[in-house]
């Protein structure tokens, strides 16, 4: 992003050149497991460039050093020193807010990693100064931008499934002790797999069959002992009528997560025959990542005594994390809108903290429909 203090003097020509050959500078804040995963994103493609990083550990000053950029303790040492076109804010949970609205209201576009806020009322908080200062925040559910995701959600508006009926989901993963001994805020409020894992399958689920507005839940920290669960039970009611179950855990030794069956992350061993979603309606089902789809040619057909038709789609596959920074790359220097905007993020929350209120209360929670 050019200041508009540099271009007034420029014809909108040559200001029109320097805006499309310009490559934005993004700085990243927070160096733990996922700002890595940008970092190492940044450094690949030639569309864009680190220009720093923020986050007060020595780690990531060895990092900032290991990458030959700048190394800031604050957001405001940054902005002290430098203006970058953008900033990718991958703190934990409750840094989110306050550090978002800092960078807007330096008039910097934001990607910020999910969940959007710790609480749904800092969501709210944050909605209304991004709407007030017009700011553009991207946040970081990146499976919207996965071809898995796009590919199932295609199969989903072409009517081949029928009526949507149901949906089964699971996020089953064991997460090693060193995991929560690199991050000890893992094992408190706010730190649990429900907002750090289930948020990612909430909008999945609302990306596929639409708003949800009814969650029963149980949970359990039987395993670990933690303050924040390692099991969770869900029911869903949607706004269609159709119904979803899901389990969480993460302390499940299984391979039914997004992580070991989309393969869009290499870091994970891939097992190409588990899915980790089962979509159904009343014409076939949807068995996702692995896009396999069972349906009836004719209504005259369905019938549980009659076989199913049977295809695997294909599609191609590409890193959802390098899709969602392209798109970021748009927002700052072609001022598209964020795909998943703070408001899409928000609802997802918002679901999010009715199934806490659901395992706490012990009964249904209700959502309104215009989420």
């Amino acid at each position: 992003m050019i200041p508009y203090g540099e271009i007034e003097c420029v014809s909108p020509l040559s200001f029109a050149i320097v805006y499309l050959l310009s490559t934005p500078e993004i700085a990243v804040v927070g160096a733990g497991l996922i700002g890595r995963s940008h970092i190492s994103v940044l450094q690949a493609l030639d569309t864009a460039a680190m220009c720093a990083i923020v986050d007060p550990t020595e780690d990531a000053r060895l990092l900032a050093l290991e990458c030959a950029v700048p190394w800031y303790q604050s957001l405001s040492a940054l902005f002290a020193a430098q203006q970058p076109a953008g900033v990718v804010i991958a703190t934990p949970n409750h840094l989110h807010v306050e550090q978002a609205i800092f960078c807007i209201s330096q008039g910097v576009p934001v990607l910020l990693e999910k969940p959007v806020a710790a609480t749904v009322e800092e969501g709210e908080k944050l909605l209304v100064e991004v709407e007030r200062m017009g700011v553009p925040v991207l946040v970081g559910h990146h499976r919207a931008h996965s071809p898995v995701m796009q590919k199932a959600i295609e199969v989903m508006n072409s009517g081949r499934l029928g009526r949507p009926v149901s949906v089964m989901g699971s996020a089953l993963f064991y997460k090693p002790d060193d995991y929560f001994a690199a991050a000890p805020w893992r094992t408190q409020n706010g730190g649990g797999p429900i907002l750090i894992n289930l948020i990612h399958e909430i909008h999945n689920l609302r990306m596929l069959l639409g708003e949800i507005i009814g969650v029963q839940a149980f949970a359990s920290n039987a395993v670990r002992r933690y303050e924040v669960e390692d099991t969770v039970a869900i029911n869903f009611r949607f706004a269609t009528g159709a119904l979803g179950t899901f389990l969480l855990s993460d302390t499940a030794a299984s391979a039914r997560s997004w992580e070991q069956t989309a393969k869009e992350n290499l870091s994970y061993t891939h097992y190409k025959d588990e899915d980790c979603y089962v979509v159904a309606g009343t014409r076939g089902s949807l068995s996702v990542p692995t896009m396999r789809l069972k349906y009836y040619t004719a209504d005259e057909n369905r019938s549980w005594w009659k076989p199913f038709e049977e295809e695997t789609l294909t599609m191609q596959q590409s890193d959802p994390l390098v899709g969602q920074m392209l798109h970021f790359v748009d927002i700052i220097d072609r001022r598209l809108n964020p795909l998943v905007s703070v408001a899409d993020g928000l609802a997802n929350l918002r679901v999010v903290d009715a199934i806490t209120r659901a395992v706490d209360s012990g009964v249904t929670i209700e959502l309104p429909f215009n989420l």
